[in-house]
């Protein structure tokens, strides 16, 4: 059974930065790919960014050029990254880290929550103006 657990969330003005963090256990990574989500109170959960087992990755539109995702192993831990920059108070939302064993050319596949059955349980982040 894949285990995920979000850390790294918190409050922030706009315009500062935060950095999530997502552990992944008892499954190999490098095999998979990995994203992150976020639903905001009332909206559904949306794909922010993903990135694929050979590290290619894919940006929601409204976080290109702020957000960056990446991956590494550290600490014998898997660790799924995403660097938020130029935070807004519409980035307001819990966020959940993802994965899936299954792969597409469409890249927009993944930012889809119906492409990841593994789920972390989220972690808040609050941006005031």
């Amino acid at each position: 059974q894949v285990q995920l657990v979000e850390s790294g969330g918190g409050s922030v003005q706009a315009g500062g930065s935060l950095r999530l963090s997502c552990a992944a256990s008892r499954w190999s990574y490098d095999l998979y790919s990995m994203a992150w989500f976020r639903q905001a109170p009332g909206k559904e959960r949306e794909g922010v960014a993903a990135i694929d087992r050979i590290g290619t990755t894919t940006y929601a539109d409204s976080v290109k050029g702020r957000f960056t995702i990446s991956k590494d192993k550290d600490n014998a831990k898997n660790t799924l990254y995403l660097q938020m920059n130029s935070l807004k108070p519409e980035d307001t939302a819990v966020y959940y880290c993802a994965v899936t064993a299954l792969r597409a050319s469409d890249s927009s596949w993944y930012l889809s929550s119906r492409s990841f059955p593994h789920w972390g349980q989220g972690t808040q982040v609050t941006v005031s103006s």
